[in-house]
């Protein structure tokens, strides 16, 4: 199409990142707001939201990633939306387990009993406890995303052929590599590179934000 393979990885790094960056945000939001929700309530709201958590987790997220995209068409809108869907349950165990630690804390109970409305206790003081460990999070999964994204382009159930991106740039060199292996090739390697290197920085932020880790 007139195109050299590095004007394609290029094309394809807008699409791929801005798609990881949308996913994690909207599944982080949504998972940050029912995870502190079920953590702070408790109750029969805990109960049913980790249900419904536990009944996704024990599906493969991949394979349910292709159900939807598949159903409802590719786009990038809507592998937004897919892997969003496969990744908010992590965002809200997350932020549960954080606000399950912080909610009966000292500071917590004296704002409390000085007064302060739920919403209020929640927002100031237990949300600022849940941040750190949501961010390690977000940048462990941004990676995955991107990766899951890619998967989904190679299929041909992700971004249209229209939107080019570093799975379908892979795909449309598949048939190619006994000629031609640079053009798979080189944006499997950028994948691969971006990917590992969130995963890397995402186990040293936890480090960093750790105070355990710190202190052994």
């Amino acid at each position: 199409v007139g195109r050299d393979v590095f004007r394609q990885v290029l094309y394809g790094a807008r699409v791929s990142l801005v798609v990881g960056f949308a996913t994690v945000v909207v599944a982080g939001l949504v998972g940050s707001i029912l995870g502190i929700a079920a953590g702070v309530a408790g109750g029969k709201l805990d109960s049913l939201l980790m249900r419904v958590a536990d009944i996704q987790l024990a599906l493969p997220a991949f394979l349910l990633a292709i159900l939807t995209a598949a159903v409802i068409g590719p786009s990038v809108t809507n592998v937004i939306i897919t892997l969003a869907l496969t990744r908010w349950v992590v965002f809200a165990r997350v932020a549960r387990s954080a606000a399950l630690a912080v909610r009966h804390r000292e500071f917590v109970d004296s704002a409390r009993i000085l007064g302060a409305s739920p919403l209020r206790v929640t927002v100031v003081h237990i949300v600022p406890a849940c941040i750190a460990p949501l961010l390690v999070v977000a940048s462990s999964s941004f990676g995955l995303v991107v990766l899951a994204e890619a998967s989904l382009s190679f299929l041909g159930l992700g971004t249209p052929a229209s939107t080019p991106s570093w799975g379908q740039t892979i795909a449309n060199g598949r048939d190619l590599l006994p000629m031609a292996w640079w053009i798979s090739t080189l944006p499997g390697v950028v994948l691969a590179i971006v990917t590992v290197t969130f995963g890397i920085f995402g186990d040293a932020l936890r480090d960093h934000l750790d105070p355990h880790m710190e202190v052994a």
